[in-house]
This record gives structure tokens, sequence and C-alpha cells, in this order.
């Protein structure tokens, strides 16, 4: 294996199910949970930040009408219900979890407290983070390099449903190219939108590699942690 410690950064619409109407799909969390314990089963040690757009979006509230940091707030609050959601899919294919919120809410979830979650995850248990970094106007791209700076992750993993970076949308443009590596300086300079400024930044200032993959595509997620070259790798 080519990495220990990972911080996968999952998106919520990565938990949906469009066709079926489900904002939850429990067949899509039953697989997640099945990809996990390959990942536990090869030595991995797994934090996840996990999103809320499959609930509510913060930006999209503003649009409608919602006060932005009210928004934001609403879409922390839809990430602690696919945290939960995604604990018990874990916990279903006996994996021990924690979920660690941004937002003090004692009677759901443990505080995010650096020291314990690092121990948690040497204890072997997958650590779930929600909430965001806990401020409105941050991204959860933003959260998950922050999480995978303080946890000290050799690796931040970033789920999308195609197999890297690209130069243009490959779903749109065809003749769109893939990188197999680019640096985190270069993807800022070309604004690529994989991941917000503030999140290529922090990675960039610790050192931490990105990549980003097919979340989709059977065994990809355990390919790139054995360090195969799929997907797209963001270094320094």
């Amino acid at each position: 294996m080519k990495y220990k410690r990972i911080l996968l950064k999952l998106s919520g619409e990565a938990l949906q199910n469009k066709a079926k109407g489900l904002s939850i799909d429990p067949e899509v969390l039953a697989a997640i949970g099945q990809q996990f314990r390959q990942l536990i089963d090869e030595g991995a040690e797994i934090a996840v930040v996990v999103g809320g757009g499959n609930i509510f979006r913060g930006l999209a509230g503003e649009q409608n009408g919602t006060d932005r940091t009210t928004g934001d707030h609403m879409g922390m609050l839809a990430t602690v219900i696919n945290a939960l959601a995604l604990q018990s899919a874990l916990e279903n294919v006996n994996i021990q979890t924690r979920v660690m919120t941004a937002i003090n809410m004692p009677a759901v979830a443990e505080p995010f407290i650096r020291r314990k979650a690092m121990r948690h995850l040497e204890k072997g248990r997958v650590v779930i983070f929600g909430a965001g970094t806990g401020n409105p106007y941050f991204t959860t791209d933003s959260a998950a390099a922050l999480r995978a700076s303080e946890i000290g992750a050799d690796v931040l993993m970033k789920a999308t449903k195609v197999d890297g970076i690209y130069t243009a949308d490959p779903l749109e443009d065809r003749t769109a190219i893939r990188y197999e590596k680019i640096s985190c300086s270069e993807a800022l300079r070309k604004q690529l939108k994989i991941m917000d400024a503030a999140a290529f930044s922090l990675c960039m200032e610790n050192d931490i590699p990105i990549v980003v993959f097919n979340f989709f595509k059977k065994d990809e997620m355990l390919r790139v942690f054995r360090g195969e070259n799929v997907g797209t790798l963001v270094s320094h």
C-alpha cells in the first residue's frame, strides 16, 4: 500500500439516487460499506468528510431567499444527517466508527477534538467528520483539506463521478484530456473547479497530495489506496 492514513472527501450527492427520488439510498450506502471494508482489511486508517448537497446547499438557499449564513448552517446540519447515515452503513459491516462534528451536538455525536480523532484512527475506527468547518462561507472541500492537515493524513482522496481532472468537463466535451499528474499551483492557476482555492492552498502548504478518482468505478478506491496509477494526482 502507498498510503496509510487517508482522508476521503465524499459528496452528499454520492449517497443519493435521483432515479428513485431518494436523497439517501440504502443500496448505495451498503456498497460504500463494502468498499470501506476492503480498505480496513488492508490496514487503512480512514477519515471521511461528507458533504450535504443531496439535502441542502447554502448557495442554493441564498438564491431562493435564505440568508447565506443561515443557509450554510442548514447545509452543515445536512452533512451531519449524511454522517449518521454513513455511520450506520459502516457498522452494518462491522466497522467501528465515530462521528465528530464541528458544531457541538453531544446527543448526536462527539465534538471534534484533534487528539481524540487521531486516537480513534489509531484504534482502527473510521472517523466521520460532519458540519464542515463549523463556519459559514467555507465549503466541505475546505473542511476536508483542514481535517487532513490536522490528522496528518497521507493523502486526500476526492471522490467524484469522473476518473480524474480534465482540461474540460468530460461529460460535456469529448475532446477533454485527463491529467495524470498536476501541481497544486497549476490547478489554481488554471482555475480547475474540482476543489476550491482554499482547499488546494491548504494541501499545498501542508504537502498533502490529492487524488481525484471515480468513486463509482468498482475497486477504484482500493486501487488508489494501493498507489496504482488511476485518477489524477495533485501534488506540491
